[in-house]
């Protein structure tokens, strides 16, 4: 297929300001125009495709196939691929139909994983969670690596799959993929580059791996310098975004001057302006303010306010201290934590907090500061507009487009891993009130304060919200089939995994699972059978696959365990009794949503609107802008919702009483 060149080729080819160390180590493949090439330096061994063709550069720029002002080492060079002012291009394989044009320098230098085993002091600055990162990482295989540093054979474990993965990856030749374009960039130095990319101005690229694809290219922007790196599919870099030591997960979005080290992103995390040093990014972590500062944390589906900042020592051992905040939780505009804490799922931060305290028990909670101390509001967050919205937003902003997902991901706000928490929170308040003294205000718990007066309340929102739970997965089953006797109820109430038990759940960075599936997994990979990555994937695709059927089966174990509700022998009565509980809680919840989603539409939110003219003029143009309460799409789908559970539970309360 490849050929050398005649001799008249190596005549014009002269002639056209090109030479070489070796013309014999110069290959073609036909059909070669010697036309298309001009001032182009060969050294070692260099194969050059078929260039009759035309590429298209940038932005529908179509140019001749082609090379000029360039000098090639070591390379291979695909069919119709356009080469122009590269100073130089150095051990490439280079795909089909890309563009590489106003480089400095492109090169891969001595042996090299591409950033593949690279390890980054994640979470705790003091060290002992690195993570080795590589182009198959996940955001579950990362977890156990950070997390489980207390089973010492599960880790040597886990490090001794990716280190032979990375093997695999070493290499003195570097391969970038088909149609991939890299314009007016200054160095890219042992860097792989998938197919699809676009590489547009970066500054400075060093030792990593972009892995790009077909259905979800990667882009890489205007003054971007990263040093050990890893960018999966379909990830935006661009603004001049500072990376050093980070892994960037599939769907990330980051720039404007963003600065991370040691870090690492996962799936659908947003980063902007701000800084990001040692923390551990789970998915849907956003971050969008100039003065943001995070440090030592793990994090997911998770939103820091501008300001937010994190101290993660206490000027004594050093940066040794690290903090958690757990999914679909908040920071409010300069709030400030002091790790150690751990903050409970969809809680709201707010304020300036000089102690340490964990609310893990606390779920969908307020957590402000009152005369200096450290204040909670227990599931109060339950019911805000936001946190409902947060669970039909986030399946809607995923922008993974690669058939792989690499990070999978759960995304209800109700889950066994939730619910738990309300169950334990629940007891716990039921404790503490039992407990208080009525002549105290405030009750201390765990490093925070909580309203003598909030506990029985409280209590009351976390059993509102375990019935709508609970009680809706029954509700679910029954609408999905058909029944005419109380047997065939109980068939289809009936988990699909026997033996139901109400285990721990844990929330690997965005995938929840049953702590007992999570420890066979992790006998299975001790064991050794479970061999590679790419087993080990397999394994978590799979219990991945049956999160609804163990989820169910966990209701199952709840209900018979906290209500005395056993599936297997329920009766009409008693279905009757969870219809109707259902129905009330559901809509009584519903409307405690939309109480809260007013307030977006009374008269102070209408302050700042129709500056110019009375109260008529102000509501008109807050109605341009904002829209009417009544027609807003949230709440009037929130509103049909109330509605359709009305419709179901006069129809199963039909069939129930039928049977």
């Amino acid at each position: 297929m490849y050929r050398h060149l005649s001799q008249k080729e190596i005549k014009i080819l002269e002639l056209r300001g090109c030479s070489a160390d070796n013309w014999d180590n110069l290959e073609v493949k036909d059909p070669f125009l010697t036309g298309r090439l001009r001032n182009v330096k060969f050294s070692g061994a260099v194969k050059l495709g078929a260039n009759s063709g035309k590429t298209d550069i940038d932005a529908n720029i179509i140019k001749p196939a082609g090379i000029t002002d360039c000098y090639i080492h070591n390379c291979v060079a695909g069919d119709n691929v356009y080469l122009n002012k590269v100073g130089s291009l150095a051990n490439y394989i280079i795909g089909d139909n890309s563009a590489i044009e106003n480089v400095g320098i492109l090169a891969v230098r001595g042996k090299t994983t591409f950033g593949n085993g690279h390890e980054i002091d994640i979470l705790n600055e003091g060290g002992g969670r690195e993570l080795p990162v590589f182009d198959e990482l996940s955001a579950q295989i990362a977890y156990l690596i950070v997390v489980y540093r207390h089973n010492k054979l599960l880790i040597q474990k886990l490090k001794s799959l990716v280190a032979d993965y990375v093997r695999t990856k070493e290499s003195e030749s570097g391969v970038i993929g088909e149609e991939t374009k890299i314009l007016h960039s200054k160095k890219i130095i042992n860097v792989n580059i998938g197919p699809f990319s676009r590489i547009i101005g970066a500054s400075r690229l060093e030792e990593g791996t972009i892995k790009s694809s077909h259905s979800a290219p990667v882009f890489i922007g205007e003054g971007v310098i990263a040093d050990k790196f890893i960018v999966l599919s379909g990830s935006n870099i661009d603004g001049g975004a500072i990376l050093t030591s980070t892994f960037i997960g599939q769907g990330v979005n980051m720039g404007k001057q963003f600065s991370s080290e040691n870090s690492a992103f996962f799936a659908n995390c947003e980063a902007f302006h701000g800084e990001a040093c040692s923390i551990f990014a789970g998915p849907y972590s956003v971050t969008h303010h100039k003065s943001t500062l995070l440090i030592a944390g793990l994090f997911s589906f998770y939103n820091a306010g501008s300001g937010t900042n994190q101290s993660n020592h206490m000027y004594k051992l050093g940066p040794v201290h690290q903090g958690i905040v757990e999914r679909g939780s908040k920071t409010g505009s300069f709030s400030y934590l002091l790790w150690p804490c751990r903050i409970g799922a969809f809680s709201v931060v707010m304020d300036k907090h000089a102690g340490n305290f964990d609310t893990s028990e606390l779920p969908f909670s307020y957590i402000s500061v009152e005369n200096g101390e450290s204040v909670l509001t227990p599931a109060m967050n339950l019911f805000t507009v936001g946190t409902a919205r947060d669970s039909e937003k986030w399946p809607k902003r995923d922008r993974r487009t690669d058939e792989k997902k690499t990070d999978l991901i759960n995304f209800e706000i109700f889950n066994p891993y939730t619910i738990q928490k309300m169950i334990t929170g629940s007891g716990l308040l039921n404790s503490l009130h039992q407990s208080a003294s009525k002549n105290r205000e405030m009750v201390s718990y765990k490093g925070v304060n909580i309203n003598r007066l909030m506990l029985r309340t409280s209590k009351r929102y976390y059993d509102l919200a375990i019935q709508v739970y609970l009680y809706g997965e029954l509700v679910k089953r029954l609408a999905d089939n058909k029944f005419k006797t109380i047997a065939e109820v109980r068939k289809i109430l009936a988990p699909e995994i026997s033996k139901p038990n109400q285990n721990q759940w844990s929330d690997l960075a965005g995938m929840l699972i049953d702590k007992e599936v999570l420890n066979k997994m992790i006998e299975l990979l001790i064991s050794g059978k479970t061999g590679t990555i790419e087993d080990l994937q397999t394994e978590f695709q799979n219990v991945y696959n049956e999160y609804d059927k163990r989820a169910y089966s966990w209701c199952v174990a709840v209900l018979k365990n906290e209500m005395d509700i056993d599936v297997s022998s329920i009766t009409v009565s008693v279905l009757a009794d969870i219809l109707n509980d259902w129905k009330d809680s559901s809509i009584k919840f519903n409307n405690i949503i939309l109480k809260d989603a007013r307030k977006e539409f009374d008269q102070l939110s209408r302050i700042g609107f129709g500056p110019d003219g009375d109260e008529d003029e102000r509501n008109a143009d807050f109605e341009a802008i904002r829209g009417k309460y009544e027609t807003n799409s949230f709440i009037t789908g929130l509103q049909k919702r109330s509605e359709e559970i009305e419709e179901l539970f006069i129809q199963l309360s039909e069939n129930i009483n039928n049977l």
